[in-house]
């Protein structure tokens, strides 16, 4: 098992890309995971809900405004038996209203990262991290969460340079 993990939410379907919509089969953030994979000796772990969001992006937003605001928790798919085996969890999603979606939220609070270290990566079209890993620090008490990637989704699959510096400055490479 390698000691380093990719865990990543990301959805398709139907995506805003820098002022349109466009139908993709592989979201974004999933398509940077895929640049960390061949990077990295890494396990990689897909964060799915029970209840996907809509196909539509305007329903998916307001379906995620509306889990936001009810602090939600949405069940997950299947989860990893254990995270014992890894040091260091990169942690990659897009931004969803200013954070994480909150299927991430479900994933962190059922482990404890204490000892582990956190790397962050999100995929927006200009918002940047939000307040993800300030989030991430709240849910995860003990864990070193190191600085984010921010990554602009409609250039996720040009993305390799900036990710291999950030690796290599987190002593990944």
């Amino acid at each position: 098992m390698s000691r380093t993990l990719i865990a990543y939410f990301s959805r398709a379907d139907e995506n805003y890309f820098g002022g349109a919509m466009r139908y993709v089969k592989v979201g974004n953030t999933e398509i940077v995971c895929g640049i960390l994979r061949e990077l990295l000796d890494a396990d990689s772990f897909k964060i799915e809900m029970q209840e996907p969001y809509s196909a539509s992006y305007m329903a998916c937003i307001e379906e995620a405004k509306r889990d936001l605001r009810a602090k939600a928790r949405p069940a997950l798919v299947s989860l990893p038996e254990s995270l014992d085996g890894y040091d260091t969890v990169l942690l990659a999603y897009p931004n969803y209203w200013g954070t994480m979606p909150m299927a991430v939220f479900s994933f962190l609070e059922h482990f404890d990262f204490s000892g582990k270290t956190i790397l962050p990566l999100c995929t927006n079209e200009g918002s940047g991290m939000g307040g993800s890993e300030r989030d991430i620090k709240r849910l995860c008490p003990g864990a070193d969460v190191k600085k984010g990637l921010s990554v602009t989704g409609s250039a996720a699959a040009g993305c390799r340079d900036a990710a291999e510096r950030w690796l290599h400055a987190n002593g990944l490479l």
